[in-house]
């Protein structure tokens, strides 16, 4: 899996857009505005991942490719190398897993909101 792949899986959730809000490189993936995934187009071998607390130590302490995301708070964020020992189902997967992250503490009305604007 590359960061095209990653981009393209990202596109097709609901309700996401992308960005560049930090620099010319850093391109953020955004669930009604909050962000779901990083990818740092400097460093392609890397994408950023929201993560549940308890699983993302899980997850670190499987595999050589799980770290602790750099420059993120490190018990919710995960940086996933794609050129490591992780399987591209699971990369799939996290992504997933991120995304309900983000969707579940976004407040009620925000996503009434981006559902009455569908409309």
């Amino acid at each position: 899996m590359n960061i095209e792949d990653i981009r393209e899986y990202c596109l097709t959730k609901s309700y996401t857009d992308e960005a560049f809000p930090f620099d010319e490189t850093t391109l953020v993936f955004r669930l009604m505005g909050k962000i779901f995934t990083c990818l740092d187009l400097e460093r392609p071998n890397l994408v950023v991942l929201k993560c549940e607390p308890d699983y993302a130590l899980e997850l670190r302490d499987r595999y050589q490719g799980i770290e602790g995301a750099w420059h993120w708070n490190k018990k919710h964020w995960n940086q996933v190398y794609l050129d490591r020992d992780v399987p591209e189902a699971l990369i799939r997967s996290l992504i997933d897993h991120s995304y309900e992250q983000v969707y579940k503490k976004i407040p009620r009305k925000t996503k009434e909101s981006f559902l009455s604007s569908e409309s």
